[in-house]
């Protein structure tokens, strides 16, 4: 059973901005994969196939600096290895478009990573890192809460179809390809 987590922040304000890829990859996953979502107390969650795999799609929704406890809560609930957990999130660090996918590791500053670590007790778990590049002024926090602009849009959907693509070699041919195919693209 794998466990598929986009990070973002709930309701509309938050719908389409860049702190809420996390949640677009996901949605643009179950789309691809027919898995339609339920309200849980503290996510929005499906279950499907998943490139000829059982897994279950969440999007918390605790907030992206709670999102450990609604990953914790479904870890449990399916008996997920820690290692089946795959994480989607933006990343800042890297320019708009790039994806880049890590086996495991620290948080990198990301709260949303930092809080599943904390819960789940491991840094053991594959993550999907989206770039939403940088502002200029240099003020994270209010760039992370604004929508992508319109010219950002066409990279923002190719980002989100190499994601999607990028979760089938994980899931298909296992992480170092998917790192090797997806890493130094784009």
């Amino acid at each position: 059973m794998l466990l598929i987590v986009g990070l973002g922040n709930p309701g509309p304000a938050y719908e389409v901005t860049r702190h809420n890829v996390g949640f677009m990859l996901v949605d643009r996953l179950s789309d691809s994969c027919s898995i339609t979502f339920e309200r849980a107390p503290c996510a929005l969650w499906g279950r499907g196939r998943v490139f000829a795999r059982d897994a279950v799609l969440i999007k918390p929704q605790t907030y992206m600096n709670l999102s450990g406890r609604a990953v914790a809560e479904f870890r449990d609930a399916f008996s997920v290895d820690i290692g089946s957990i795959i994480v989607a999130y933006d990343d800042c660090d890297l320019p708009l478009g790039r994806i880049r996918i890590r086996k495991d590791g620290g948080s990198g500053g990301h709260r949303g990573i930092n809080s599943i670590i904390e819960h789940t007790g491991s840094k053991d778990f594959p993550r999907i890192r989206l770039g939403i590049g940088r502002p200029l002024d240099g003020n994270i926090v209010d760039y992370v809460l604004t929508p992508f602009s319109d010219e950002e849009t066409d990279t923002l959907d190719d980002m989100l179809s190499r994601g999607v693509a990028s979760i089938e070699a994980l899931v298909s041919r296992g992480i170092d390809y998917a790192m090797n195919s997806f890493n130094s693209s784009k």
